[in-house]
C-alpha cells in the first residue's frame, strides 16, 4: 500500500527538518521525503496549507478497561486518540483489576489488537494491587510487554518501597512514572489549597503536598542512579526541584498535561466538577512556571491524563466527584491554542514535547520520528483553523471536559498509522 502526502508543511524537531514537501509511505514505512515526488497507484492527500509531523505519542492515559468499561474501553480510547492525532498511547493501570501481571498486560495487547490502529502501550503497577505494599514482577510485566511501571491515581507513599522499586527498575531498563502527592495531606480533597478553597469553604490540596513527593523521588533517583519520571507535575516549586536536579545530572523527567498551562484554580468557580482533577489546577503564578519549565526544557513531554468518568458521576456534589478530565481530543487544539499562538513557544518545540521526548521516555526506538525508514504513523493538521469543543462528538465515552464551548485554534485533518488514514477529519 502506497500513500502519498503532497505539499504539506514538513515540522520534524529531530532531524531539524522543515518546509514544504512530499512524503511517501510504502508498506508501512516512511520511503521518500522530498519535491514533486511521482507514484503510480498511490492514495494520495493533498495537504497544502496544512502541518504534517510525526504522529503524537500520550504517555499518560486512563482506557479503564478491564473493570471500568462504562467509562471507556481501549477500543473507544484508541478512537479518541486517533480524533486527536495520537498514533502511540500509553495506558496506566488503575484498572478493576489492576494491571498488575503478565495476563493484565496480555489483555490490554488483545484489547488494542482489536482497536482502530492506534499503538496502544500498557504500563504494569509498581505495586501488587497498587496496595503499596508489595513489588509487582518487574521482569515478567517487562517480558509480557509493559514498557514503564506506575501506581498513578494512588501514590506510592512508602519511600523504601519506591527505592526498592526504583533500583529494580533500573535493572529491567524500566522508568517509574511517578504521581506525586503525599495521600495523607491531600486525602480525597477537591480543589487546590488556597484562595478558591478558602471561598468555597473546604479542604484544598497543598501544593507542598506534591512538591515534598517530587524532591523525595528526585533524591531517591539521585541515590539509585534510576529513572524517574514525574508525572503531570503542576507547580512552580515542583518544576524548580525538577530544573535543580536535572542540572545535577539525575535521571528525572516529568511531564505536564494542557490544563496546568492553560487553567487555574478559578476554573473551578464556573465549571465545577468539570475543572476537578488530580492534582488540582493551580494558581496564575503556577500556571506561568509551567510554562516556563515548558520552555527552558525543564518539562519533557505533554501527556493528557485522559481520565474519562460518566455523567452521572461528575454530577456528583464537588467534594464527592471523582477527579478527572478526557484531553485526547483536546490536546492538541489547546497546546496550539496557549502556546503556540501566544508565541510562548514555537511548534517544532511544542512537537518535540509530543512526540519524540515521550517515546524517548517510554523507551520506544521507532515512535516519535519522522525520517526516511521510520514507522509511517504521522499527524496531518491546520495549525490555523478554529473550532469549538463539542463533547457530544466525542469518540471518547467521556464527556467530562473544561473545554466544552470554547473555542481552540489548531485542528486534526488525518491521522496516518502504519502508513494507513485511521482518521480523517469530516465537516
Amino acid at each position: 500500500m502506497k500513500l502519498l502526502i503532497r505539499q504539506g508543511r514538513l515540522v520534524d524537531p529531530v532531524g531539524g527538518i522543515g518546509g514544504v514537501m512530499d512524503i511517501l509511505l510504502e508498506d508501512g514505512k516512511v520511503a521518500v521525503i522530498g519535491s514533486d515526488i511521482r507514484e503510480r497507484d498511490a492514495e494520495i492527500i493533498d495537504a497544502r496549507g496544512l502541518t504534517v509531523c510525526a504522529g503524537l505519542v500520550d504517555m499518560h492515559v486512563h482506557l479503564r478497561e478491564p473493570g471500568f468499561e462504562y467509562k471507556e474501553t481501549v477500543e473507544t480510547g484508541a478512537a479518541a486518540a486517533a480524533h486527536g492525532g495520537f498514533t502511540s498511547i500509553a495506558c496506566m493501570p488503575n484498572t478493576r483489576p489492576v494491571t498488575d501481571s503478565p495476563e493484565g498486560i496480555d489483555l490490554v495487547k488483545q484489547k488494542a489488537a482489536q482497536a482502530c490502529g492506534v499503538h496502544v502501550w500498557p504500563i504494569g503497577a509498581v505495586s501488587k494491587g497498587q496496595k503499596g505494599q508489595e513489588l509487582t514482577d518487574f521482569e515478567a510485566l517487562k517480558g509480557a510487554g509493559a514498557v514503564a511501571l506506575s501506581d498513578d491515581g494512588v501514590p506510592v507513599q512508602n519511600a523504601n518501597l519506591m527505592r526498592d522499586g526504583l533500583i529494580l527498575a533500573h535493572r529491567q531498563n524500566l522508568t517509574i512514572l511517578s504521581h506525586c502527592e503525599d495521600a495523607d495531606m491531600v486525602k480525597n480533597y477537591a480543589v487546590n489549597e488556597g484562595r478558591i478553597s478558602r471561598q468555597l469553604r473546604i479542604n484544598g490540596r497543598p501544593a507542598i503536598a506534591e512538591e515534598l513527593m517530587v524532591a523525595r523521588d528526585a533524591m531517591l533517583a539521585e541515590e539509585t542512579g534510576a529513572a524517574v519520571h514525574i508525572c503531570h507535575i503542576s507547580t512552580a516549586k515542583s518544576v524548580a526541584i525538577v530544573r535543580r536536579y536535572k542540572r545535577k545530572g539525575v535521571q528525572i523527567t516529568c511531564e505536564t498535561c494542557p490544563q496546568y498551562f492553560s487553567l487555574t484554580e478559578d476554573e473551578i468557580l464556573t465549571q465545577g466538577t468539570m475543572a476537578r482533577v488530580n492534582p488540582p489546577l493551580r494558581t496564575r503564578a503556577d500556571v506561568e512556571a509551567i510554562i516556563e519549565g515548558l520552555k527552558d526544557g525543564t518539562i519533557d513531554a505533554i501527556a493528557t491524563d485522559h481520565a474519562p468518568h460518566s455523567a452521572e458521576e461528575k454530577a456528583r456534589a464537588l467534594t464527592e466527584a471523582p477527579s478527572g478530565m478526557v484531553g485526547l481530543e483536546t490536546a492538541l487544539g489547546v497546546t496550539l491554542t496557549y502556546l503556540y499562538h501566544t508565541k510562548e513557544m514555537p511548534l517544532s518545540d511544542i512537537l518535540r514535547k509530543m512526540t519524540i521526548n515521550p517515546a524517548c521516555i517510554l523507551r520506544l526506538p521507532t515512535k516519535g520520528r519522522l525520517s526516511i525508514g521510520a514507522d509511517g504513523d504521522m499527524v496531518i493538521f491546520d495549525p490555523k483553523e478554529e473550532w469549538t469543543v463539542d463533547p457530544e462528538r466525542f469518540a471518547s465515552k467521556g464527556r467530562n471536559t473544561p473545554f466544552a464551548g470554547k473555542k481552540l485554534k489548531g485542528k486534526v485533518k488525518y491521522t496516518i498509522v502504519g502508513g494507513k488514514v485511521v482518521y480523517q477529519d469530516k465537516p
